[in-house]
């Protein structure tokens, strides 16, 4: 009789060698990457966002990374209404930033929008002409490029809310979860969080409320992944932190009866410093009285006194409300704030300077703010070396405007201050609306639920398939061999 275990084991052998074989061909190809761009279009700057995902799972959640993010040098598109060229001209640098990154034999399938937000809204506002050749400047350049250009809009301040919603929640998996068992899991509603957006120019509160809206207009309908979510969102346009200081330092003026000496209490003690009319009243925000010249000058000194820093700014809001209707501020409805809410934006970058961002108390961050604004210029710029010196002296009011916004805008309470969690970044992705607006217009996140089944990648199909033909074929080479040593040995059983 011939022995049988070392046949065996050279089957064994083979066996293993061709699965090792294409594994390792499977693992050592790249998996192909798709990418996208949008161009973050606000009112104080512009930003490009380069997101990759893999190319077998449009589909899926939680697969859509940031791996670039490129800040446009100067302000704002809608800064340059009077010279659009510039505008197009400023794009350039971060979008061949971009074209480092893609592969150049995937540039032209990559879709690339350009969003605006508040600043061209108000642009729009004040000169539709100007607004018009921005936008014809921008889209220039960007063609230039080898890019799938597909269009440059101004978002509503609805949909800046919604599409900040959606990316937060996409992040964060709360829309749909893939479990361990290849399905797809609908988590509970409760897990659904707010979001709280604060621009230039605008600012955005969206949470899905406990009651139905009690406005159509204050409403955004969105079918994700197979539910309906019928969201509470709303933009205050003229509430951006930018449109927010220029309108305190004018009603500070008005209160002063338009003398050339401001007295600002939110400025630091010390400082000081000359500007003219038309820096201040130079948007629909802050209109200019038709008795003043745009080149007076005035003088603005700081006070550092937080009280009446407070008192100013709450008299840039109106706290009235309709018979028998809740409202957050200027008469627009709003339903109780209910559930956990990421604020991002300027709510972040402001607060994080103070060290107000890892959740403390609301008690700390009243005693914080009441500190640091009643410090003088000088020590300020001591403690401070790099900081930039406009925003060294806006801090006082920027945070005191942010809570302010908060408590009484959006009637936050002691109660519900623990719901807020102030972030940058959800799972290494810059939170806002960019990523929800290039997942909506590039249908990757579908109306119904993805299909149970866990589809592999066609590289990994092929790889099957060759192991299966092999262990087949080494499977029948096996059965050959032992029936060949039963009928020459005369044993029943090996």
């Amino acid at each position: 009789m011939r022995p049988v275990r070392p046949v065996l084991a050279v089957l064994a052998v083979l066996v293993t060698a061709a699965l090792l074989l294409v594994l390792s061909a499977n693992r050592d190809r790249p998996v192909r990457k798709k990418y996208g761009l949008v161009f973050d279009a606000g009112s104080t700057h512009t930003a490009l966002y380069v997101y990759q995902w893999p190319a077998d799972k449009e589909n899926g959640t939680g697969i859509v990374s940031q791996v670039e993010s490129c800040t446009v040098n100067g302000s704002g598109i809608s800064s340059y209404a009077d010279n659009p060229a510039e505008a197009g001209a400023s794009l350039k640098p971060c979008l061949a930033k971009a074209m480092t990154i893609i592969p150049a034999e995937q540039q032209r399938e990559t879709p690339t929008y350009l969003g605006a937000t508040a600043g061209m809204r108000l642009l729009r506002e004040q000169n539709s002409t100007k607004a018009e050749q921005v936008f014809a400047e921008v889209s220039k350049a960007i063609r230039e490029y080898p890019v799938d250009f597909r269009g440059a809009r101004i978002l509503t301040g609805n949909e800046e809310g919604a599409f900040g919603w959606i990316t937060v929640n996409y992040l964060l998996e709360t829309l749909i979860k893939y479990s361990f068992t290849g399905k797809w899991t609908q988590p509970p509603v409760e897990d659904v969080v707010g979001a709280l957006d604060l621009g230039g120019a605008s600012t955005q509160i969206t949470f899905l409320p406990g009651t139905a809206a009690g406005d159509e207009n204050t409403r955004a309908l969105l079918r994700l992944y197979g539910t309906n979510y019928s969201v509470y969102t709303h933009s205050y346009l003229c509430y951006g932190l930018k449109e927010v200081l220029k309108r305190l330092l004018a009603s500070l003026h008005q209160d002063g009866l338009y003398a050339q000496q401001i007295s600002q209490p939110c400025y630091p003690k010390g400082y000081q410093e000359n500007i003219t009319i038309a820096e201040i009243y130079d948007s629909p925000c802050v209109p200019i009285p038709s008795m003043l010249s745009p080149a007076q000058i005035l003088t603005v000194t700081g006070a550092g006194n937080p009280a009446l820093c407070r008192t100013a700014i709450l008299k840039l809001f109106n706290f009235t409300c309709g018979a028998n209707r809740t409202c957050g501020f200027d008469g627009v409805y709003q339903p109780p704030v209910r559930g956990q809410f990421f604020a991002f934006s300027a709510f972040y970058y402001n607060l994080h300077f103070l060290n107000l961002t890892e959740e403390p108390s609301l008690s700390s961050v009243n005693d914080t703010l009441w500190k640091f604004c009643s410090r003088n210029w000088m020590t300020l710029q001591k403690d401070f070396p790099t900081r930039n010196k406009t925003h060294l002296r806006d801090s006082c009011a920027a945070g005191s405007y942010i809570l302010t916004l908060l408590l009484q805008g959006y009637k936050f309470d002691n109660g519900t201050w623990h719901n807020i969690h102030f972030r940058k970044q959800v799972s290494n992705v810059d939170v806002g609306w960019t990523l929800g607006y290039m997942l909506n217009l590039t249908n990757m996140i579908p109306s119904e639920t993805p299909q149970k089944v866990v589809w592999l990648p066609k590289s990994r199909w092929i790889a099957a398939t060759v192991i299966l033909a092999i262990t087949v074929l080494l499977i029948f080479c096996l059965i050959a061999a032992i029936c060949y040593w039963k009928d020459s040995s005369g044993y029943e059983s090996l």
